[in-house]
């Protein structure tokens, strides 16, 4: 087997358990390999570190596979390697026949990605290495998994740097274009062939049940209360009244009023709705995704509370932001602290507001020279956000770029929240589920930040 021989000076990372040897840590290589072979990786010294498999055309000219030698990555290592990886998923996950089987290096199977959908997988082929041993890759998926159907969306651009065109297509079996799955006790349908990615994120699944607590005690705010009344056979019994000293029949006068952005399939506004809310806005800019909410919702049967708008969440949250300004200017006309203004003119904007506001964007730094604008889009809707959040209310808010850091994600909204007049306490800070293990020191693996924060004002 060819091998491949580190620099001296390099950092130890290798030996640290990252799985990526990058073209500039290599001194030489040791033999003819040809593009996704095997090959052996020594430090400087010839001591052997680790197998993988070899790109020249890659960046990172080698991913790691196993720190023991390795002879092929043949049908029986692909079959022993995702039995490990199910084993995982079984010990954690429950009242669930959907997940993320395989996370990549995570995993140990570095360019793969598999997600379970019920009887039907759906697999992304990422680099060289894994492209070549497609066929014996499929063989063992049948063997463990014995699905209906294989599914690849490998219609992913970092293809592009393996050398790779972008494919997508039925591997084995019957593979229907929408597949119903379970998920926190909720019913979804996932679109596998037009959805985002492999047609669902997995990794908000624990954060997308964390909002729980956020969807009740709400009613209070309203004027309504538990209190003793009258029932009809003349005994007492405890119901909901409100301020005029009526009955409250609606069954969620307790609930909380949501807004999801980026809703995409809805998996938050079903998880309001399962835990209590009153109403939810499920907003995304895409028409298919709302129409994937819509029916997620209706096979919910939450129709009744839940409200669809088609729009870029930008302009929707300062839209609704410019027309609290307007009213704040109106109901200060005339005093000391305000200006004149023609109240006879209408009014330009919406001006809602909401108890809970939810903000789950798509990656907006995919590289390091984007974080500068990522930075600001963050601090944008984050912004536009919390001015819309009750007082008292609480503000959701997500990351899934890499190279937004933790820290920097939490300066971001901290500088969003000067800006508002807004004090933030952070409740719960999460990242990625149970089906998205870490690797230490593989900061790469660390990308989803989620945090849940109590909303405030200054005055």
């Amino acid at each position: 087997m060819a091998a491949v021989i580190l620099h001296k000076s390099r950092k130890k990372r290798l030996e640290a358990a990252h799985p990526w040897v990058f073209a500039s840590e290599v001194e030489r290589t040791e033999g003819e390999p040809n593009p996704g072979d095997l090959v052996e990786v020594h430090n400087h010294q010839g001591r052997y570190l680790a197998t993988g498999y070899w790109n020249p055309k890659s960046q990172i000219i080698v991913r790691v596979l196993a720190y023991t030698p390795l002879a092929e990555m043949d049908e029986a290592y692909f079959e022993e390697r995702l039995l490990r990886a199910w084993e995982h998923r079984q010990r954690f996950l429950e009242d669930t026949n959907a997940c993320r089987v395989v996370y990549g290096e995570a995993d140990f199977l570095p360019g793969l990605i598999v997600d379970k959908f019920d009887d039907v997988l759906v697999v992304q082929l990422l680099t060289l290495g894994m492209d070549l041993r497609r066929d014996a890759l499929v063989a063992a998926l049948i063997k463990v998994f014995a699905p209906r159907g294989i599914y690849e969306r490998s219609d992913v651009s970092v293809r592009e740097l393996e050398g790779l065109e972008q494919r997508t297509g039925a591997l084995y079996g019957d593979c229907p274009r929408h597949v119903p799955i379970r998920e926190n006790g909720l019913r979804f349908e996932v679109d596998i062939v037009e959805g985002q990615k492999t047609g669902y994120f997995f990794d908000q699944r624990e954060n997308r049940a964390s909002i729980a607590k956020l969807m009740r005690g709400w009613g209070g705010r309203s004027g309504i209360a538990l209190r003793e009344v009258e029932g009809e056979d003349g005994a007492a019994v405890t119901a909901p009244v409100n301020a005029n000293g009526k009955v409250v029949t609606f069954p969620y006068w307790d609930g909380a009023t949501v807004l999801e952005c980026f809703s995409h399939t809805g998996s938050f506004t079903l998880n309001a709705c399962k835990y209590g809310a009153k109403k939810v806005t499920c907003l995304d800019i895409s028409e298919h995704a709302i129409e994937s909410a819509r029916q997620n919702v209706e096979v919910n049967g939450f129709s009744e509370r839940v409200e669809f708008v088609v729009a870029d969440a930008f302009d929707y949250l300062r839209q609704q932001v410019r027309g609290l300004d307007e009213r704040l200017e109106r109901s200060t006309a005339g005093t000391a602290e305000g200006k004149k203004v023609d109240t006879s003119k209408k009014l330009t904007s919406a001006a809602r507001t909401w108890d809970v506001v939810i903000l789950d964007p798509p990656a907006f730094a995919k590289t390091k020279s984007a974080v500068t604008g990522a930075c600001r889009g963050y601090k944008d809707i984050n912004l536009h956000g919390m001015k819309l959040v009750n007082e008292g209310g609480y503000l959701v808010t997500a990351s899934c770029s890499y190279h937004m850091r933790p820290d920097l994600f939490l300066e971001t909204i901290q500088e969003a929240a000067i800006d508002a007049g807004k004090i933030l306490r952070l409740v719960e800070w999460r990242g990625a589920g149970k089906d998205h293990p870490q690797i230490l020191g593989v900061d790469e693996g660390h990308y989803l930040k989620f945090a849940i924060f109590e909303v405030r004002s200054k005055k």
